[in-house]
């Protein structure tokens, strides 16, 4: 089963008030998800973000974002630059497949040979 794993791909220190403690330590942080399992490593385009607040260390959600919290995200949204999709495959992928094409080749000579009869 693949593991997904969020990685932080841009962080802003903002100076708008939080809404909770109405202090101005505000960090915003995107992510961009990667998924790692034995066969591969896969980066998606899924980007997602967080706003947090390093006072009072709660989650600022959209629901409770000001005009200017959402002024400077956006500003911030179009800054983002997550990498490219891509699919690196792992060396187990290619042993597990040169593994299966000996195997199919060793059952055909077997057969062309006449050790294996053809009966269904």
């Amino acid at each position: 089963m693949a593991k997904e794993e969020m990685i932080a791909i841009k962080e802003a220190d903002l100076t708008n008030n939080c809404p909770e403690c109405f202090n101005q330590e505000i960090k915003l942080t995107f992510y961009q998800k990667h998924k790692h399992s034995k066969l591969f490593h896969k980066i998606t385009n899924e980007v997602s973000h967080g706003l947090q607040c390093l006072k009072c260390d709660s989650t600022i959600y959209p629901s409770t974002w000001t005009e200017d919290i959402e002024r400077v995200f956006e500003y911030y949204q179009k800054m983002v630059v997550p990498e490219k999709f891509s699919l690196k495959l792992k060396p187990l992928f290619y042993i597990l497949v040169a593994v299966l094409f000996s195997l199919i080749g060793t059952g055909f000579y077997l057969y062309k040979e006449g050790l294996i009869p053809y009966e269904f």
